[in-house]
């Protein structure tokens, strides 16, 4: 059997990005023929994949990318499973990649873009998320995205971090205005543009809970309407983009809607996505997994 050297195992590491113990393994098992090794951690990769796909994701990314004519745009949710993970070079890259082909390809949905070529890389974005996984040893998901396309709009993005993403169309107005609108999304969390996008059944909870503590605190039935329509309507302005007071309001009054009227300004609509929002998170007990890894090598 051929001698595997660490300066063997140190290139096929630099040709794989894998970890060392793989690519010495991969390296015995093929009596140090290095092309035949590194083809053996290609053909592991997409069972690796398979492997963590059971993982829950809920660290990550948002990426986000327009197009240099402004008239398509894309923003996506990129899950890890940890956020150290979520810090690495490569899989923010990625995550840039994959909101850049959606906006360019146009794909229907994630199932799609899956099968289609990356944009600023070789092979399908399927190919290149098993070889993240690979490389990285986590789970690797591309969760959600949104794509916007306009033909006499305009478009605008902004990033809190990383784990924040909004992506704006909008007409009227300048860039300024477009990145300031994406930023107080980004900050107040608007449901939707107006009233009419706010689910109905969050509408009748408010109005059923006003009703319920204007009871309670004596108020006479033939007020309990008024109360509650009162109580909804400072709920729709709370939540809904129009309604909000603009984050940088120098009057600490004025309303999305007063700023995008004094702009001939209008918002066609946005789309926010947070990291993780919505997924029930796995707490993990480091003290037992320890310990359990110590009774491992003990038995060993």
């Amino acid at each position: 059997m051929a001698a595997i050297t660490a300066g063997m195992v140190m290139e096929l590491r630099q040709a794989t990005g894998l970890g060392m113990m793989e690519c010495k393994k991969a390296l015995t098992e093929t009596d140090g023929d290095f092309k035949a090794a590194e083809e053996l951690l290609r053909i592991k990769s997409g069972a690796k994949a398979s492997k963590a796909a059971s993982r829950v994701t809920a660290e990550g990314v948002v990426g986000a990318f327009i197009t240099a004519d402004g008239k398509a745009g894309a923003v996506a949710e990129v899950n890890c499973e940890t956020d150290f993970v979520a810090k690495n070079d490569d899989f923010v890259a990625f995550s840039k990649n994959v909101a850049e082909t959606i906006a360019k390809a146009n794909p229907a949905d994630v199932e799609a873009l899956l099968n289609l070529a990356i944009i600023n890389g070789s092979g399908s974005v399927e190919e290149t998320r098993k070889a993240l996984v690979m490389k990285l040893g986590e789970n690797v998901t591309i969760r959600r995205m949104a794509r916007y396309a306009t033909t006499d709009g305009k478009l605008a993005s902004y990033l809190h971090g990383s784990r924040i993403g909004v992506l704006l169309n909008y007409t009227g107005g300048d860039e300024t205005l477009g990145r300031d609108l994406a930023m107080h999304i980004a900050a107040s969390k608007p449901k939707s543009v107006d009233a009419s996008g706010v689910n109905p059944e969050d509408i009748a909870t408010e109005r059923r809970i006003a009703i319920e503590k204007a009871k309670e605190a004596g108020k006479p039935e033939a007020m309990l309407e008024k109360i509650a329509e009162g109580t909804v309507q400072k709920f729709l302005k709370d939540v809904t983009l129009l309604g909000q007071v603009f984050v940088k309001a120098e009057d600490g009054k004025q309303t999305i809607e007063q700023l995008l009227k004094s702009k001939g300004a209008s918002v066609v609509g946005f789309q926010m996505f947070v990291v993780g929002e919505g997924i029930e998170k796995v707490k993990e007990d480091y003290a037992a997994e320890v310990a359990a890894t110590i009774a491992a090598i003990k038995k060993d």
